[in-house]
Order: structure tokens, then C-alpha cells, then sequence
């Protein structure tokens, strides 16, 4: 089934409509905006923004498996479900609702769809909402994991020198111009710079930030930014940030446009915490 990726509010509604739709939203705002208001039969699962990839090497990705199958068995979804994610508002979160739909087809899910423009369009549209908590059965999460989506830190170190591999940094200035480590604080994390030999392109340049409800720019404009840090549909493109975050956000951008991306997941919580791993550390 061909799933579109970016799904507006009102044709959530039609979704939401089907009563033989088998479809799952998931909200992954903190439990204290769920709890407020959220979108009806939405389900909380703030983890997929909240959790660290403890080491991008077999082990570290093995166990970020094992921890979203059982929450996702918990909360009764086995994988073959259409999947729905949503945040606030697409350029406040650090791309959280991205992070979320890149863990799912990571991990095996086929059909999973954001909604663009997070919870502030579906507000601006009207649209009604609820603090009614679902009650879902238990079931099991069937793991496909996809290897090809995660660039490990094996790969990134083996990419640094080569200029075929555009190594694209998209966490905020402060970040790139190795005046903060991380986008919590300044000293997060142990060290603070680049990866060596990184273009940068800040993440929220491949949305319309200023507008009052933020979405992603068009496939051409996008292309066009992409063009100006040397990106084209024939690149081969490893995104990095903090957290495999705001490189989904990016990666998501990408693939609106048609072209091919992988994702750091490990990002600079990862490398910069390994002192043996090489980096560009002049104040910009």
C-alpha cells in the first residue's frame, strides 16, 4: 500500500471515519499536553522523543528494538496498522512527530503518515478533541527492523574523508558554531563542534517557521535550498543532529522532494561522548 508520508487534518478525519479502518494516531506530546486535550482516540507515547540511543553499534540498536516492541505490545499495536503521528506544531518540537515515524518504519511498520502541521492545524481547522484516554488491548509487535535507514558510527567514521557522503548537520547555529552541545544545555554533552568535513543546513530552513501554523516548504523550494549546500537527488546524504530528531524532521523534508537520505540516528549525543571519534571543535 502506497501511504502517503504528510496527511492534512481533514483527511485524518475521513481516516478517522472508516469504522472498518484499522488505523492508529499517536501523540507524542508530553503526558501533561495529552492530558489536556488531544486528537480522539489518539494514544500518548512521548518515548519516541524522550529516548536515547545508548550506542548506534548491535547491541545499543538491539535494545532500542526490544524497548518500542514492548511498549507498542503494550498499548496494542502489532505493526500492520496504519500508524498516524502528530506533535504540536512541526518547527517547536525538535521534530518529535518525524522521530517518531522514522522509529516506526525503522522498526517495521509499513504504513505510518504524519500530520502536517501537528495539533495546532487540526485546533485551526476545527476539528474536535477530547482528554478521554482509549482503552486498548494488549498485543504483540511484530519487529521488522530496517537495517538500511540508520547510519551507524562505523559508517559515519568511515564517510568523514570520503566527499562522495555528504555529511549534513542540521541542529540549530549555537550547535554548529561549537557554542553549545546540545540543544538542553550548553555542556550536555562532553564535547561541542561538528563532525569533521559537515555542511550545515539548520532544519527549520525546509519549513515555513514564521508562518502561524509551520509546514513543510514545496518539493522545489526545498530542492533549491538543498542545491545550495550541494544537495541533489544523486547525493548520498548521511543527516546528523543531537539525536536522530531534528535529522528525521530533515530527512522527512528530503524525501518530500525526492531525494534519498539517511539518518545518524545516534547523532552528536552519540559521537561526541566517544573521545576515540574525531572532531572539528574551532568556534565557528
Amino acid at each position: 500500500m502506497n501511504t502517503k508520508l504528510l496527511i492534512p487534518p481533514q483527511s485524518l478525519t475521513s481516516v478517522l471515519a472508516e469504522k472498518s479502518s484499522n488505523t492508529v494516531i499517536i501523540d507524542t506530546r508530553s503526558q501533561e499536553d495529552y492530558a489536556i486535550s488531544h486528537i480522539p482516540q489518539s494514544i500518548n507515547i512521548r518515548d519516541f522523543f524522550t529516548y536515547l540511543l545508548e550506542n548506534s553499534y548491535p547491541a545499543g540498536l538491539k535494545k532500542l528494538q526490544e524497548y518500542f516492541a514492548e511498549i507498542m505490545s503494550k498499548v496494542g499495536i502489532s505493526g500492520a496498522e496504519r500508524l498516524i503521528v502528530y506533535e504540536d506544531t512541526l518547527n517547536k518540537g525538535y521534530g518529535q512527530s518525524c522521530r517518531a515515524a522514522f522509529l516506526l518504519k525503522y522498526l517495521g511498520c509499513a504504513q505510518v503518515s504524519i500530520l502536517h502541521g501537528g495539533y495546532r492545524a487540526w485546533l485551526r481547522a476545527g476539528l474536535p478533541t477530547t482528554n478521554k484516554v482509549p482503552l486498548r488491548e494488549s498485543s504483540i509487535f511484530r519487529l521488522h527492523p530496517n537495517a538500511d535507514m540508520i547510519v551507524t558510527t562505523a559508517e559515519m567514521l568511515q564517510a568523514i574523508d570520503n566527499p562522495a557522503i555528504i555529511k549534513l548537520d542540521v541542529r540549530d547555529s549555537s550547535e554548529w558554531l561549537g557554542l553549545s552541545s546540545s540543544p538542553y544545555a550548553v555542556d550536555f554533552c562532553p564535547r561541542k563542534g561538528r563532525i569533521p568535513n559537515a555542511v550545515w543546513l539548520e532544519w527549520h530552513r525546509l519549513m515555513t517557521s514564521d508562518s502561524e501554523i509551520p509546514t513543510f516548504r514545496s518539493p522545489d523550494e526545498i530542492r533549491e535550498i538543498c542545491q545550495s549546500v550541494g544537495i541533489t537527488s544523486e547525493s548520498i546524504v548521511y543527516i546528523y543532529c543531537f539525536k536522530g530528531s531534528r535529522a528525521a524532521n530533515t530527512l522527512i523534508a528530503l524525501e518530500e522532494a525526492g531525494i534519498p537520505a539517511k539518518n545518524y540516528f545516534g547523532s552528536w549525543n552519540e559521537w561526541s561522548r566517544d573521545f576515540l571519534l574525531p572532531i572539528d571543535s574551532r568556534v565557528m
